[in-house]
């Protein structure tokens, strides 16, 4: 399922997206969030667009298929980007992240509940791991959560969505590359928060200052440029529980990123917790064994689950 240059886009995905959630803290204090969402994707959209052009993707979508790529941007970008970085003002960024990354667990769901799929036993027991360490991640942050529900429910809100929507990039039927999907789906999420922030943040507007350009900066080149898509990649061609456990780890780095740099605090719970999430990847990862028929070995029907 993984080779290695797959591997290395993974690790790339995970320490960029990781290392994200206290930048983008850091970005949203003292700045209107939408308006730093908007401006980190209009300066990644050149980025994407030079990537695009040395690995010589066309950007052409047919006229049939904007509906769908519509509906793929609603759910695998929009909701996610607007929800979050308005819920982060009100978390710590760790926290944030594992809310964020209880994903996984709502793409599980959705594919039982809407496409019928047949979750494997390891992918139960993957997906109850991972529950358990979001779970004890939170454990000390249950207090303080309780004060600041819409920012939880908002983080929730957009997990599940962001989960739908993976679901759904499994399954779309666009015959453009994923690059060039990924390109067009940053361009209208870009021109979609310049709405937003226009209509709520004008007020709000300020010059950013050297450590939110630099914020900014981080976010248009390794997360819009870079991130993003790989990971729409990914969520195109792996089965959703299998690309959706991949990144688990980006909530543990995240919760450490935050603690190093921004002084949250670790308790005992963040250290089980990694072990869980790290036994949820390799529940789901795993390779299956080859199943044996009359004493022969027969190759492994290719796993669709999840």
């Amino acid at each position: 399922m993984f080779d290695r240059r797959r591997v290395a886009l993974l690790a790339l995905l995970t320490v960029a997206w990781g290392v994200n959630w206290p930048v983008m803290k850091l970005g949203v204090t003292g700045f209107a969030p939408l308006s730093f969402r908007a401006i980190s994707m209009w300066l990644g959209l050149p980025v994407l667009w030079l990537v695009l052009r040395a690995m010589r993707v066309p950007l052409a979508i047919d006229r049939r298929d904007w509906a769908q790529l519509a509906g793929l941007t609603f759910t695998n970008m929009l909701v996610w980007h607007v929800l979050a970085i308005l819920s982060i003002q009100a978390l710590s960024s760790g926290r944030a992240a594992i809310l964020g990354y209880t994903m996984p667990i709502f793409s599980a769901f959705w594919g039982v509940a809407l496409f019928g799929e047949r979750l494997r036993a390891r992918d139960v027991a993957g997906i109850v791991a991972a529950g358990g360490g979001v779970s004890l991640l939170l454990w000390h942050e249950l207090g303080s959560l309780a004060g600041r529900p819409l920012a939880a429910l908002g983080m929730l809100g957009a997990a599940a969505v962001w989960a739908l929507g993976t679901q759904q990039m499994r399954r779309t039927t666009i015959a453009a590359p994923t690059m060039a999907i990924a390109f067009w789906m940053t361009a209208a999420s870009a021109v979609t928060m310049t709405v937003l922030s226009t209509l709520f943040e004008r007020d709000r507007w300020s010059a950013p200052g050297p450590s939110i350009w630099a914020a900014i900066v981080y976010n248009a080149v390794l997360i819009f440029g870079i991130a993003q898509p790989i990971w729409l990649v990914m969520a195109r061609n792996l089965p959703p529980v299998a690309s959706s456990m991949s990144v688990m780890m980006i909530p543990v780095l995240g919760t450490i990123a935050g603690a190093w740099w921004l002084g949250e605090q670790l308790h005992w719970q963040d250290g089980a917790a990694i072990v869980l999430v790290i036994a949820a990847i390799a529940a789901v990862m795993w390779p299956s064994r080859p199943a044996r028929v009359d004493g022969a070995a027969t190759p492994p029907v290719p796993d669709r689950a999840g």
